[in-house]
């Protein structure tokens, strides 16, 4: 399904959000957010991808990234969200832990049904709703919002206490989960 968000500049830094189909809080196990973790460090590591800021909440991702040159922001994500949605639900699928197990794969195989781009399972909504940050004012209010987005959500007193985010390197001077390109 195409739209009008597309990224621009691969090498100037992008909001990114992108969310779980019906909302459904899967991040609130550590072992799925783990393999978005893992998925972002390979992408880091293997295929240009900088991350700049980050947090996993609940439902939804929140990145601040950019791109080595010659790399395309675009089919990164494509393959993160590729990779993640199927080591997850297979997670899921093999979870004797899981109480959700059966409602989480029954709508993401709806979803997929209603999705002519899926074969058997629609894990991540559509896009990425990328958004060019083109002046301070704009990373600043972005990296704001998504390192306080824990702390309205009501997961921790300050943003730096929440494991899945980049506030720690950027509050605390301290390297968290992910190395981070910090903006300044």
């Amino acid at each position: 399904m195409a739209t009008r968000y597309r990224f621009g500049d691969c090498e100037r830094a992008h909001f990114v959000t992108f969310s779980v189909v019906e909302w459904i809080d899967v991040f609130s196990r550590e072992d799925y957010k783990q393999i978005l973790v893992d998925s972002l460090r390979y992408s880091i590591e293997n295929k240009g991808l900088i991350v700049h800021a980050w947090v996993i909440m609940p439902n939804h991702v929140h990145l601040v990234i950019s791109a080595q040159p010659g790399n395309d922001l675009s089919g990164i994500m494509r393959d993160v969200k590729k990779f993640t949605s199927r080591m997850i639900i297979k997670a899921i699928e093999e979870s004797s832990k899981e109480s959700r197990k059966h409602w989480m794969l029954w709508l993401f195989k709806s979803a997929a049904a209603k999705n002519s781009n899926n074969n058997e399972n629609q894990f991540w909504q559509q896009d990425n709703h990328p958004i060019e940050l083109r002046i301070k004012e704009m990373m600043d209010q972005r990296l704001d919002y998504l390192h306080n987005n824990p702390v309205k959500a009501g997961l921790v007193w300050e943003p730096a206490d929440y494991k899945y985010s980049s506030a720690i390197d950027y509050y605390r001077q301290e390297n968290g989960l992910l190395p981070v390109v910090l903006l300044v």
